[in-house]
C-alpha cells in the first residue's frame, strides 16, 4: 500500500521581480510575449539567475571541476528532513559545534538536514543579509557523518558580506548540495518530515530555482 500524503508544506519563496537576491546577483523580470487577448494564450518571458529565490547550489558554483545541476545525483534532493533549529541566532553569529551535536546520532546518509534560523521574516529587507550562518567546525561534524545536502532559511550559508566562502567550498568540495533561501519553515511540525527539493534541469548550470516542500505521510499500520 502506498503511504498516503495527508500535509503538504510549501517551502518556497515566491518567484517574482521583487525576489530578493544575493548581492551582485541579477534581479529577475518577467515580460508577457504572447497574451490571450492577442494570441489567444498567455506567454512570460522569464529572465533571471541560477541562484534566484528557493534554490540548489551544485558543486560546479565554486568548484571548476564539480558537477553542474543537471548532472547531481537526484537522491540528494529527496530525503528525511532533520530539522536544527537555531531560533536564538543573532546577525552575523555562527552556527556552532555545540549547536548540531544533539542532532549528529540521527544523521546518516540520504538524510537531509536544514537549519532553521526564522531568518524568512526579514525576508525582501537589508536585515536579510545580516542573517547567522555555518560554522566550518560544525559543517565538517556533518559531512562526517555522511550528509552531503545542508538547507536553511537565509540567503547564504556562509557570512554574507565577508566575500569569503568556506562552508559552500566544503560542503561542494565533497559533492554535496546547499539549498537557500527555504521559507515558512515553522509550518513544519511532525516529524520526519519528507523533502522534495527538487531543482529546474537547466543544462550545465551553478545551480538552480526549485518548488520546496516537506510532506507528512499518514502512519501505515
Amino acid at each position: 500500500m502506498m503511504p498516503k500524503v495527508i500535509k503538504i508544506v510549501d517551502l518556497s519563496q515566491n518567484l517574482d521581480e521583487q525576489t530578493q537576491v544575493y548581492p551582485g546577483d541579477p534581479h529577475p523580470t518577467f515580460e508577457p510575449t504572447a497574451t490571450i487577448e492577442n494570441h489567444g494564450y498567455n506567454i512570460l518571458q522569464v529572465c533571471m539567475g541560477s541562484q534566484s529565490g528557493t534554490h540548489a547550489d551544485a558543486p560546479y558554483h565554486f568548484i571548476q571541476e564539480g558537477k553542474t545541476i543537471e548532472a547531481c545525483d537526484l537522491s540528494l534532493f529527496v530525503g528525511e528532513g532533520i530539522i536544527i533549529s537555531v531560533l536564538d541566532r543573532k546577525p552575523h553569529q555562527p552556527i556552532l559545534l555545540k549547536d548540531v551535536s544533539p542532532y549528529l546520532p540521527q544523521m546518516e546518509p540520504g538524510k537531509i538536514v536544514i537549519f532553521h534560523t526564522g531568518w524568512s521574516k526579514y525576508n525582501r529587507t537589508d536585515q536579510y543579509y545580516e542573517h547567522p550562518y555555518l560554522s566550518v567546525e560544525a559543517a565538517k561534524a556533518i559531512l562526517d557523518r555522511g550528509i552531503r545536502t545542508f538547507a536553511l532559511d537565509a540567503i547564504n550559508i556562509d557570512d554574507t558580506g565577508t566575500n569569503e566562502y568556506p562552508v559552500h567550498h566544503l560542503i561542494l568540495g565533497e559533492d554535496g548540495i546547499i539549498i537557500e533561501n527555504l521559507t515558512n519553515l515553522a509550518a513544519i511540525d511532525f516529524h520526519r518530515p519528507f523533502l522534495s527539493l527538487l531543482p529546474l534541469k537547466m543544462t550545465g548550470a551553478d545551480g538552480a530555482p526549485m518548488r520546496a516542500v516537506a510532506l507528512q505521510f499518514a502512519e501505515i499500520d
